[in-house]
């Protein structure tokens, strides 16, 4: 996408109703995090084991999303001739009237693996945490996008061209991590495989887009995120614009006293400012390079630096800073729920962070 950004900020009432995950992101019971907090390495049961709980979540509670795997093998530098299976999954909510290859699609990932060495290693930030979030953004924006579509299809607006169709997808992806040591090859085993994948499947001609890689309008990955006080900055320079929309949801949330971290060093993307000439070629390596090598926008959502417990045993759920992955499952709720236009649509809650809000004084 190039240009102008044809959506409008969240009013103040709908940044209100972005809901907080509460007790789903209890590192021992939470229904959305508890099951991921385990070793995950590709081709293990504790894989499958977390792949079935994301598919029972959209199951039992997003019947309309749709479940597409992707599954390929490769050998690692670990493992020797033996085929190791990979497994991404995807979950997508379209226009119900669209045909696939005519939907722009926000498309938000992480990955879901962890390392191989050292044994038993949990990977909270990495990546169990953002994988939470992301199951949180689908449930909080399904309701307003199933108000929209039906008031769009009863005012004879559905499919009628007057507003791009556009749909969102959550990709959790498998095998980012290096089974010995980071390299082209070894690395990135599921984002890869599905790159290629994507690039050479074609929708039906006529279609507004050639292929699964050129309807992503952007792709938003999310890694390392759960640790407190991080500091994102914007990576690159062709998805600023939407790097300042986020940032921008965050102040407003916090200005309306939402958000749980509070205090001067709270604020997660601090680089609005960042000008065309202080972007650099450099960047973390991560899922999005097989994308971005094909041509799809990337915003990149890793803290710099790494949090301490990176890569060692010490990423664990006890060592989440569970007031600050529920901040950023609400700031990517109100990203997507905005590029969504989701305004006015969401649900309104019931009853708001109370404990939250009782251990605030009064300005």
């Amino acid at each position: 996408m190039t240009g102008a950004r044809a959506y409008s900020p969240l009013s103040d009432e709908s940044l209100l109703r972005i809901p907080t995950a509460g007790a789903d992101f209890d590192i021992h019971n939470g229904k959305l995090l508890a099951p991921i907090l385990i070793p995950r390495v590709p081709g293990t049961p504790g894989s499958v084991k977390v792949q079935q709980h994301f598919v029972r979540f959209f199951q039992e509670n997003l019947p309309e999303w749709q479940i597409e795997w992707h599954n390929s093998t490769a050998t690692t530098p670990a493992t020797g001739d033996q085929q190791i299976p990979f497994a991404n999954l995807i979950f997508r909510r379209d226009p119900p009237w669209a045909a696939p290859g005519d939907v722009a699609r926000l498309t938000l990932a992480a990955h879901y693996d962890t390392l191989f060495n050292p044994k038993g290693f949990i990977g909270a930030i990495d990546s169990a945490a953002p994988c939470a979030m992301l199951m949180h953004v689908a449930r909080s924006v399904d309701q307003a996008l199933t108000q929209k579509w039906e008031a769009m299809k009863a005012s004879g607006d559905a499919g009628s061209g007057l507003e791009e169709e556009r749909g969102v997808q959550i990709m959790l992806l498998d095998g980012e991590e290096a089974w010995v040591k980071w390299s082209a090859t070894d690395s990135l085993y599921g984002s890869r495989a599905l790159a290629e994948s994507w690039e050479a499947t074609r929708y039906e001609a006529l279609s507004a887009f050639s292929n699964p890689l050129s309807s992503i309008s952007l792709f938003v990955l999310l890694d390392l995120l759960g640790a407190p006080n991080p500091t994102v900055p914007s990576y690159f320079q062709t998805t600023h614009w939407a790097y300042q929309r986020m940032a921008s949801i965050e102040d407003r949330l916090r200005r309306l006293n939402v958000l749980a971290t509070e205090g001067s060093g709270s604020k997660f993307l601090h680089d609005t400012k960042k000008k065309p000439t202080q972007f650099s070629p450099g960047y973390v390596e991560d899922d999005h390079m097989p994308f971005m090598a094909r041509g799809v926008d990337i915003l990149h959502i890793i803290p710099t630096p790494f949090p301490p417990v990176w890569h060692t045993m010490a990423d664990t759920g006890g060592n989440l800073d569970i007031p600050t992955v529920d901040d950023w499952a609400m700031i990517m709720t109100a990203f997507t729920a905005e590029w969504m236009e989701l305004d006015g649509l969401l649900p309104q809650i019931q009853a708001r962070r109370s404990a939250r809000e009782s251990a605030k004084t009064e300005l």
